[in-house]
């Protein structure tokens, strides 16, 4: 689906539709780094954050590279923006890539969290449950960030291929990164747990549902994926 296509399924109909031009598209969809560029108070450390290395690991490492304002491009570049404000923006009013009055988020079928449950606990912590090598009732979240961040510097995100577009977008995704440094966190039992680094690809696949509204803000996201492949790639033993 081309960009053209897009903007003419959300323009609305009118008796003369061909006189009417079709509704910009918002700057998340078109610009991957469209939300850096918000000047607000919310922002978690004090400023934007620094997504340079990530984008420079994405553009060389990528799978999939899809014609700039196709569907697949729009959708990956939505999903980058709300993970930026997802994880740095401290005010889910200054989140511009959902729809507020109904976002909801959910992973492989379990309970739909709030935007406002997730600021309070975290990215990491909403998509990853207790197990034996991290448990996010042990972790918060600045703590779960910088377990994950210290050992993956770069963790790269794209979308695969997109089956179904607005206003219900299915599509396959993949996260990627390099262990670098060690895994130190806390298990579900409370118990610590350190892997060593490897030095290896850390590369994890999966599915998504998102309900847009016809401003292509999330209205409510379902991921599906097995949270226990990036922990067995980490547990790789480092070759002697």
């Amino acid at each position: 689906m081309t960009l053209e296509e897009i903007q003419n399924q959300l323009a609305p109909v009118t008796e003369a539709p061909a006189a009417e031009p079709a509704p910009a598209l918002p700057d998340y969809v078109l610009d991957e780094n469209a939300v850096l560029k918000d000047i607000i108070d919310s922002w978690r450390h004090g400023l934007a954050p620094d997504y340079s290395r990530t984008r420079k690991v994405y553009a060389e490492t990528r799978k999939a590279s899809h014609t700039a304002g196709s569907l697949p491009d729009l959708v990956e570049k939505l999903v980058k923006n709300w993970e930026i404000e997802a994880s740095y923006k401290t005010s889910l009013s200054d989140w511009r890539t959902i729809d507020a009055s109904s976002y909801t988020f959910s992973v492989n079928g379990g309970p739909q969290q709030s935007g406002e449950h997730m600021l309070q606990i975290g990215t990491y912590n909403a998509i990853i449950e207790p197990n034996e090598f991290y448990c996010p009732f042990h972790s918060s979240f600045d703590v779960s960030h910088k377990t994950f961040k210290r050992m993956m510097p770069t963790f790269a995100w794209e979308v695969l291929e997109v089956f179904s577009g607005p206003p219900t977008v299915t599509f396959r995704w993949r996260h990627w990164g390099t262990m670098k440094e060690d895994y130190v966190g806390t298990n579900k039992d409370g118990e610590k747990v350190t892997l060593k680094a490897h030095s290896g690809p850390i590369d994890i696949e999966g599915i998504a549902v998102a309900a847009v509204n016809d401003k292509l803000q999330l209205q409510k996201v379902e991921v599906f994926f097995d949270p226990m492949m990036m922990f067995r790639q980490m547990e790789k033993k480092v070759d002697a």
